[in-house]
């Protein structure tokens, strides 16, 4: 009889135990999330001379929380803009090094969470993956 309640008690107190870490697993959750602005972004560009280049661009905006991805989705047209934008006004030198790349995703970072950050409150994008960069 003692037995039975001892085992009772133990698989009691083993399930209480187990709840803290089943709360820290919730806060967990909270991880990093990746949204592809579809479809590519392409634009022109200013280039030496008299012509013109083009790019053409698939990003992913990484966000800190998941529960970040529908702000990101409802400001996808905001952020296409200032993207297009950004683009538009770089030299050729700036697109075609890595070193201009580089300070490009930088600077998009920092002026797409500027542009974000009246509408939302907070910063939202962690950081932004250029996944396919083609220029001419």
């Amino acid at each position: 009889m003692i037995k039975r309640y001892l085992v009772q008690l133990f698989c009691t107190l083993s399930l209480l135990s187990s709840f803290p870490s089943l709360a820290e697993g919730e806060k967990g959750e909270d991880k990093l999330a990746y949204f592809t602005l579809e479809p590519d972004l392409t634009t022109n560009f200013y280039t030496k001379g008299k012509q013109l280049g083009y790019i053409q661009v698939r990003i992913d905006i990484m966000v800190a929380k998941s529960a970040d991805l529908s702000i990101i989705e409802l400001h996808q047209p905001l952020i296409r803009d200032a993207v297009i934008e950004l683009l538009g006004k770089q030299s050729g030198d700036t697109i075609t090094s890595l070193a201009g790349r580089e300070d490009l995703r930088k600077t998009l970072v920092d002026k797409l969470n500027a542009i974000l950050l009246p509408e939302t409150g907070r910063t939202v994008i962690a950081d932004l993956l250029f996944t396919k960069y083609l220029y001419q």
